[in-house]
């Protein structure tokens, strides 16, 4: 009978647990659908016409104000207590653009000063050598700080299961929220029982191949996602530039110097040629683009944060791919639909395309 007990209450423990976990791992092609929906409402009206259908399960609680350079998000919550992060992605405003092409690196750990009141303190990698696009960041600093407080009310209303949603912009600051949000976590300022779901929607490339070890061994089992048009230019954004300074430390070009050297005549110089030609152009590029989308952009992001205050850039432009990536490959049936025209660059980055194709998906 005492063990029949024992049997019965692990059973219903199992049972309360199961329902308590409202999320689970895996990419889901409805799930992606709906808060596809929910994204999509981040357009204060949408045509009568709108190819892109209504939130089912989902209902809107609240939307920030628009914050740093052209910021906002959106809260939707479901009745059986689960809630959507929805954050938006780059609007017309130039101010945004300008967000998008202050492309120069950060170090992933540090801090960053916006305001004389305001310094965010974060940690998105414990690896020195990570390093994330400092545009985004700052769209992620100012979201962050109204975010928390929204998050922890729902926490004490029972909500303990979050999606985190973005499309273009808004899915490169997914990606930075969700390993801050983490990171919170591990800090205890957000309780261990809360869990996270990350759909990144058409996003580019939020860091370097350091921060995408560390984000996806953070979200490894299938907790975070970047839904990607094949046909789509945003995701293979910011330019990636590759140095033999992004390497791990043990690596073969590392004591190439010293082995050139050791060559006898003439080989020496051939190969020091050839080595030179190699990575100083490299170098150049990274330098160039530091100098431009960092050092220059700062200029104009201050007239936009009049206290914000540059940080020291990262020496790196290595941009990569992050996360799992869910690829949606057009058919000829897409491109009949939307026929590639050069003076349409955004044909293959809408929502619509985006939906159409992930309904194929089995």
């Amino acid at each position: 009978m005492k063990k029949r007990l024992l049997v019965l209450i692990a059973c219903l423990g199992v049972a309360v647990s199961t329902r308590a976990q409202k999320l689970t791992p895996g990419f889901d092609k409805a799930e992606y659908i709906e808060l596809l929906s929910v994204f999509a409402r981040q357009v204060d009206t949408l045509p009568a016409n709108s190819p892109i259908p209504k939130p089912q399960r989902f209902s809107f609680a609240y939307r920030s104000p628009i914050v740093g350079l052209d910021n906002r998000w959106d809260l939707w919550t479901s009745p059986d207590s689960v809630a959507v992060i929805s954050i938006r992605g780059t609007t017309l405003n130039p101010v945004g653009w300008l967000e998008n092409f202050y492309a120069a690196m950060v170090p992933a750990k540090g801090n960053i000063v916006l305001s004389n009141d305001y310094k965010f303190d974060y940690q998105l990698a414990n690896d020195p050598r990570a390093a994330v696009h400092i545009g985004w960041l700052i769209g992620t600093a100012f979201l962050a700080q109204d975010i928390q407080p929204r998050l922890d009310s729902c926490v004490r209303k029972g909500i303990t299961n979050f999606y985190v949603m973005g499309h273009s912009q808004g899915g490169a600051i997914a990606y930075l929220m969700t390993a801050h949000l983490k990171q919170l976590q591990r800090a205890g300022k957000i309780p261990a029982s809360v869990r996270f779901k990350t759909y990144c929607s058409a996003a580019p490339k939020p860091g370097n191949l350091q921060f995408a070890y560390e984000y996806e061994a953070m979200t490894v089992g299938g907790w975070s996602f970047n839904v990607v048009n094949a046909a789509d230019w945003v995701p293979e954004m910011p330019i990636t530039i590759q140095t033999l300074d992004d390497f791990n430390p043990v690596n073969p070009f590392a004591n190439a110097p010293a082995l050139i050297k050791k060559q006898t005549f003439p080989k020496n110089l051939a190969l020091r040629y050839v080595f030179n030609r190699l990575s100083k152009p490299a170098q150049k590029a990274r330098n160039i683009y530091r100098k431009y989308l960092g050092e220059y952009a700062s200029r104009y992001v201050k007239t936009n944060l009049k206290e914000y205050v540059p940080p020291t850039f990262h020496q790196s432009s290595d941009y990569v791919r992050t996360g799992t990536i869910i690829s949606l490959v057009p058919d000829e049936a897409y491109y009949k639909k939307y026929p590639q025209e050069r003076d349409k660059i955004f044909i293959n980055h809408l929502l619509t395309p985006y939906l159409d194709l992930v309904r194929k998906l089995p």
